[in-house]
C-alpha cells in the first residue's frame, strides 16, 4: 500500500511539473483560484484648444524588451544563491545602473524589513513548505480535516506596508516578490480582485455549515506567501468576514504581505458596524509587523505628467473621440458585451480594436463595482471616457466608483483617455474629511458659506482614497506609464 501510495505522488508530482512553463523566470501554472474573474497643477493637464491637432496628439515610441530563453522546468536555486538575492540587494543593483531614482531613507527602512523577512523566508522555507515540489499534507476531505485538525501557524511572521500615496509600496512590495524563487507557492493579486475571487468561491461552496474554512483550504493549497496590494475595506461584506477568513488562512500556515494607504488601526473607520471588525485588527497586528513608509514624497509626480491625453477645455469630448477612432484604425466601434462574473455581464457602448468607449454616467453613475472593471480590462486594454464631472456631496456614489475604476485601470496597467470638467485636482477639491471640514474657515456672508456648502461632500474614506487617484491619475498621464503600456502591447503582438 505504501508502495502505492508513493508511486501515486511521485506521478502527481510529474504531472504538476509538465503542468508549468518558465518564462522570463516567473511559473505560469495551469488557472487556479487566483486567475482574475474578473499632486500635479492643474495648468500640467489643460488642454490648449487653439493649439494644432498634431500638437494636442502626442505619439509614444514602443520599447522593446528582448525575450529571454524558454525553459521547461524551472531552476530551484540552492540556499547560498538565495542568499545572495534579496529586495535590498536587488534595489541597490538599480539604483547603481541607472534604473531607479535614489529612494528617501523611509524607502531604505522599509527595504531593510522586506530583507529581513526574505532572509527568514529562505530559512524556514521547509517549514513554512513554501516549495511547490514538496510534498503537500494529504488532505482526507473537508468533514475529515475538520474533525482532526489544529492550529498550525507559520513560524515567520507577515508585514504590513502603509503610508502616503506615490511613497513605492507597491513598487517596493513588487520587488520584494519578483526576487523570490520561482518555485515557492506564491501569490500577487490586489484586494479589490482576491476579495472578488473569496466571493465567488463562497457562492460556490454555499450550503455548506462553514463554506470559508473551505475557500482558506483552497487558497492556501495554491499559495502560502499571500502578497496583497491596496488592502482597503470599505464594503460592510467584506468587512463581516474578513476576520473569519483570514483566521482560517493564518491557522493553516498564509504569511501575508500586504500595502495599504490606512494604518491598521484605521482600516474601515466610520464603517457600518465596525465593532464585529475590529477583531481583524488584532488578527492582523498579531500576524504581520505593521511598518509604516513615513515618506512625505509622492514619487508618482516625479514623472512627467500632463504628457497623456486628459483633455480639458471646450470641445474637449470631440478630441476625445477623434483620438478613440485614430487608435482603433480601420475597424469599427460596435457595442459589445463582456462577462464578469457569476454570468454577470457588462455592456459596453463602443468597442474594437482592443479601446472601449464610455460616457462617464454608463459606468460610474450605475450600480457597477470592481468585478465590471476588472472584467472590461481583462478584455480591454484602453479606455475612453467621456464627461468626467466635478465631484461633490450630489454625485458622491459615482465618485467612489470613479476611484475604484482609477485603481483598476493602474492594476491592469491599461490606458486611460478622458475628458473631464476640471484637473485631477479640481475634480475633488469640494471632497473633504471630517477633520478638514471642521478646520475650515466660515466665511463672513452667509450666502458665500451656503454656496460652499450646498455641494460639499464630507466623506472620510472618499477625502482619504482622493489622494491616491490624483496621485494615479497623474502617472497614469506620463510618459513613461505610456511608453510601458506601449511595450505591453508590443510584447503581445
Amino acid at each position: 500500500m505504501r508502495i502505492t501510495v508513493r508511486s501515486l505522488r511521485q506521478l502527481r508530482h510529474v504531472f504538476q511539473r509538465q503542468s508549468c512553463v518558465m518564462i522570463n523566470n516567473l511559473v505560469a501554472e495551469k488557472p487556479c483560484f487566483f486567475e482574475k474573474c474578473c499632486q500635479i497643477h492643474s495648468s500640467s493637464y489643460r488642454v490648449i484648444i487653439d493649439q494644432p491637432e498634431s500638437d494636442l496628439i502626442k505619439n509614444h515610441a514602443f520599447i522593446t524588451t528582448s525575450s529571454r530563453s524558454v525553459s521547461t522546468d524551472a531552476v530551484k536555486l540552492t540556499n547560498e544563491e538565495i542568499n545572495r538575492r534579496g529586495p535590498l540587494i536587488e534595489y541597490e543593483r538599480r539604483i547603481a545602473n541607472g534604473e531607479l531614482v535614489d529612494g528617501d531613507s523611509c524607502q531604505v527602512e522599509t527595504l531593510t524589513e522586506l530583507q529581513r523577512l526574505y532572509d527568514e523566508l529562505v530559512e524556514s522555507a521547509d517549514e513554512c513548505q513554501l516549495d511547490r515540489n514538496s510534498e503537500k499534507p494529504v488532505r482526507h476531505g473537508w468533514l475529515w480535516s475538520r474533525l482532526l485538525s489544529h492550529p498550525s501557524h507559520s513560524p515567520v511572521k507577515g508585514l504590513y506596508l502603509y503610508g502616503g500615496v506615490g511613497t513605492g509600496k507597491t513598487m517596493l512590495m513588487d520587488l520584494f516578490y519578483d526576487q523570490l524563487p520561482t518555485n515557492w507557492r506564491k501569490k500577487r493579486i490586489h484586494f479589490h480582485d482576491f476579495m472578488l475571487n473569496v466571493h465567488s468561491l463562497l457562492q460556490k461552496h454555499k450550503g455548506l455549515s462553514d463554506p470559508l474554512d473551505v475557500v482558506a483550504e483552497e487558497i492556501s493549497d495554491e499559495a502560502v506567501l499571500l502578497c496583497l496590494d491596496e488592502f482597503t475595506v470599505t464594503d460592510v461584506a467584506d468587512a463581516l468576514i474578513l476576520n473569519r477568513l483570514f483566521g482560517h488562512l493564518f491557522s493553516k500556515g498564509i504569511i501575508l504581505v500586504s500595502t495599504s494607504n490606512r494604518a491598521p488601526d484605521n482600516l474601515y473607520e466610520g464603517g457600518l458596524q465596525r465593532d464585529l471588525f475590529l477583531p481583524f485588527i488584532a488578527t492582523l497586528k498579531e500576524r504581520c509587523v505593521p511598518h509604516e513608509i513615513g515618506s512625505s514624497t509622492d514619487y508618482r509626480k516625479m514623472t512627467s505628467g500632463g504628457q497623456g491625453f486628459y483633455l480639458v477645455g471646450r470641445d474637449s469630448s470631440g478630441f476625445l473621440n477623434k483620438k478613440f477612432q485614430q487608435l482603433i484604425g480601420e475597424d469599427t466601434a460596435t457595442p459589445q458585451e463582456v462577462e464578469v462574473v457569476m454570468g454577470r455581464t457588462l455592456q459596453v457602448p463602443l468597442g474594437a480594436n482592443g479601446c472601449a468607449y464610455f460616457p462617464f454616467e454608463e459606468l460610474c453613475d450605475k450600480p457597477l463595482g470592481a468585478a465590471d472593471y476588472f472584467g472590461l480590462f481583462k478584455k480591454f486594454h484602453t479606455l475612453a471616457l467621456d464627461g468626467i464631472p466635478i465631484f461633490g456631496l450630489s454625485n458622491k456614489s459615482a465618485a467612489h466608483r470613479f476611484v475604484t475604476l482609477v485603481d483598476v485601470i493602474y492594476e491592469n496597467k491599461a490606458r486611460l483617455l478622458c475628458s473631464a470638467d476640471g484637473s485631477p485636482l479640481d475634480l475633488f477639491q469640494k471632497v473633504v474629511t471630517v477633520s478638514e471640514a471642521k478646520n475650515m474657515a466660515p466665511r463672513t456672508s452667509s450666502r458665500s458659506r451656503k454656496n460652499d456648502e450646498s455641494d460639499l461632500c464630507v466623506d472620510n474614506e472618499l477625502g482619504f482614497a482622493k489622494d491616491r487617484t490624483i496621485s494615479r491619475l497623474t502617472e497614469i498621464n506620463s510618459r513613461e506609464y505610456l511608453e510601458q503600456h506601449a511595450a505591453m502591447l508590443a510584447e503581445k503582438k
